[in-house]
């Protein structure tokens, strides 16, 4: 199959079949089509609608994004994980404003150089808000060629990367580059799917090395597996008599980078020094259901405590710390467990109210 055949079967397909009212697809920009891109890094799309309404209503500008305030910013991002997608968007937004006049660069290198704006993402930026012609290979297009080509080897080695990216190059049109785009992202989402491929019904089945050789699941080759290792904490929530939690601002690096949390120990010794660093008298104490959190290196054994505290009308003197009001929170962003457990808590305290 020439790369002529390889672009008419797929738009041909994408004509008939292809996804064609997804939100960021309505009223195209560049801003909609990056933030959508980004949301979507690790992040099926069922998930990332709901996430891009909300985004888009409050922040319905690159100018809106660059002049909110970072807590906003993870507010709305609060559930999607790998928050250093979000962090990368808020400072993208502020050179976009800043250095290029508002306007992303129509150059998929210069993109390409922004936060958070890989190769991939550049190109899809250029080629579905600019109808420039780049090639791009995220999970869905990688999925889609390495089977088409029975490419051996694991992707994300330099050398297969390579190689995928020359074919994804030579085998992009010149034509109708966003329905292109679209259209191959589409393949590896509906059809070319990681589990239960539907061979039967793809418009590039009958020139497929994989499908060919039956053995559409053996590709991409997958990552070489290793055991998790598993770490543990103790995150204490401090809980005042009006229902307020304490929690504090990680450091804007490493894990959860800026998001707002529940203080770590490694044991209940480390209340004492806890709550005298925040002039509090601890009360009772109760241990609540533990949860284990996975990430893309190692699981995190989280062992909770609910823990009444009494202080002189509680205030804090330190930036990087609040009193979290469960009955009227604030808009902060929060991991995705912490979330979790401050409606455990608020749940616990309800059920302790007379």
């Amino acid at each position: 199959m020439s790369p002529e055949q390889f672009g008419s079967a797929v738009l041909d397909w994408y004509d008939r079949h292809g996804r064609k009212h997804l939100p960021w697809q309505q009223g195209i920009t560049p801003y909609r089509v990056w933030v959508s891109e980004i949301m979507l890094q690790q992040t099926q799309v069922s998930t990332v609608l709901g996430y891009f309404d909300r985004f888009m209503t409050a922040l319905p500008t690159v100018q809106a994004l660059a002049a909110a305030a970072e807590d906003e910013v993870l507010h709305l991002w609060t559930g999607l994980g790998y928050y250093s997608r979000a962090r990368n968007l808020h400072r993208t937004a502020k050179i976009v404003v800043e250095q290029h006049g508002g306007e992303f660069p129509a150059d998929v290198d210069a993109l390409a150089e922004l936060p958070g704006i890989g190769r991939s993402t550049a190109g899809a930026i250029a080629s579905l808000s600019m109808g420039i012609r780049a090639p791009i290979l995220d999970g869905n297009v990688k999925r889609v060629l390495a089977r088409f080509a029975a490419q051996d080897g694991y992707p994300g080695e330099p050398k297969v990367a390579r190689q995928l990216w020359a074919l994804a190059e030579q085998l992009t049109p010149r034509q109708r580059v966003a329905h292109y785009t679209q259209a191959m992202m589409d393949l590896g989402a509906t059809l070319c799917t990681r589990s239960a491929p539907s061979c039967l019904i793809c418009p590039l089945q009958t020139a497929c090395q994989a499908h060919r050789l039956g053995r559409e699941t053996d590709f991409p080759v997958p990552k070489p597996r290793k055991t998790l290792p598993q770490k543990r904490t103790l995150m204490p929530l401090l809980a005042t008599d009006e229902g307020a939690i304490l929690l504090y601002r990680r450091p804007s690096s490493g894990l959860w980078g800026g998001l707002w949390s529940l203080p770590e120990l490694d044991d209940l010794a480390g209340l004492d020094p806890l709550a005298a660093r925040h002039a509090l008298q601890l009360g009772q104490r109760r241990e609540l259901a533990g949860l284990t959190h996975t990430f893309s290196h190692f699981q995190l054994a989280i062992e909770p405590w609910l823990v009444q505290v009494q202080g002189t009308a509680p205030a804090v003197t330190e930036a990087d710390w609040l009193w979290y009001n469960l009955a009227s929170p604030p808009r902060l962003g929060l991991a995705a467990p912490v979330k979790a457990l401050l409606a455990r808590a608020a749940t616990e305290l309800q059920g302790d109210s007379p």
